[in-house]
């Protein structure tokens, strides 16, 4: 892959696995520096660091394992990122949690969470990081949002509302630097094919008796008409593209990668 992000540094939350991970991937294998953070299996962890690392030139790749729901583990994380790769260039707000329940029967804690990691670290890390950005005069920050930050669906009420506010804070934050030399934007995908997503589809087929296949397409992809997963490497491309060379005249988007769904 052309080195186009040589020199550059990223952030990208939520990078231990699935979505992150890839972005992670995609721009150490385009010449960016970039630090991790997530939880998981210590051995999973590892892998990843090791993985990254070996694509930025050796060693371990950097890693903060904090917890976004805390607003000043977001602000130690970034002063960490900044410590360990000089700066941020590049911040990639992807950490995410999903419960699923009707609003009257929703618990309160997991609304509360779901709200603290979703959206609300996504303001602190990018408060945090914006300075120095500006200081620099160049940044890009991605929000990973969602199909739901733009559409609804039932029993989901707090990750619905999550994501539909990631979208307006990318598009006030884009208004805000828009003389910059600084962009924010949202990639807002549909169901992409994780670990965690593909675990639903067994049981699925049980629940409804029929094959895993027809599970997929009729029950969890109904929404998609392409009837197929959206693949990480697809939102990563996306990813580099919002941060490489040419996209500066994007800002305030809500990019949809989602197999036609909001077509349909």
């Amino acid at each position: 892959m052309d080195q186009i992000l040589a020199g550059r540094t990223a952030l990208v939350t939520g990078s231990t696995s699935g979505i992150g991970l890839g972005i992670a991937k995609i721009y150490a294998e385009a010449g960016a520096k970039v630090m991790l953070n997530g939880f998981g299996k210590p051995e999973e962890i590892a892998r990843a660091r090791a993985e990254i690392g070996a694509l930025q030139g050796g060693g371990d790749a950097p890693y903060s394992a904090a917890d976004l729901s805390k607003p000043e583990a977001v602000r130690q994380m970034v002063r960490e990122a900044e410590a360990a790769l000089g700066k941020i260039d590049i911040l990639v707000n992807n950490a995410g949690i999903q419960f699923v329940a009707p609003v009257d029967e929703f618990p309160d804690d997991k609304f509360d969470a779901i709200i603290a990691i979703n959206f609300a670290s996504n303001f602190h890390a990018i408060k945090a990081a914006l300075p120095g950005m500006k200081a620099r005069k160049w940044g890009r920050i991605i929000n990973v949002a969602s199909a739901h930050g733009l559409v609804a669906s039932p029993h989901k009420v707090a990750y619905v509302s999550a994501k539909h506010a990631v979208v307006g804070m990318t598009k006030t934050v884009a208004l805000e630097v828009a003389k910059l030399p600084i962009t924010c934007n949202a990639i807002c995908p549909g169901f992409v094919r994780t670990p965690l997503a593909e675990a639903q589809v067994g049981p699925l087929a049980k629940e409804h008796g029929v094959s895993e296949q027809q599970a997929l397409e009729d029950y969890l992809l109904d929404k998609q008409p392409s009837k197929r997963w959206i693949e990480v490497d697809e939102v990563a491309q996306m990813a580099l593209y919002l941060v490489g060379p040419g996209s500066g005249g994007v800002n305030g988007a809500a990019l949809s990668i989602d197999g036609g769904w909001l077509a349909a």
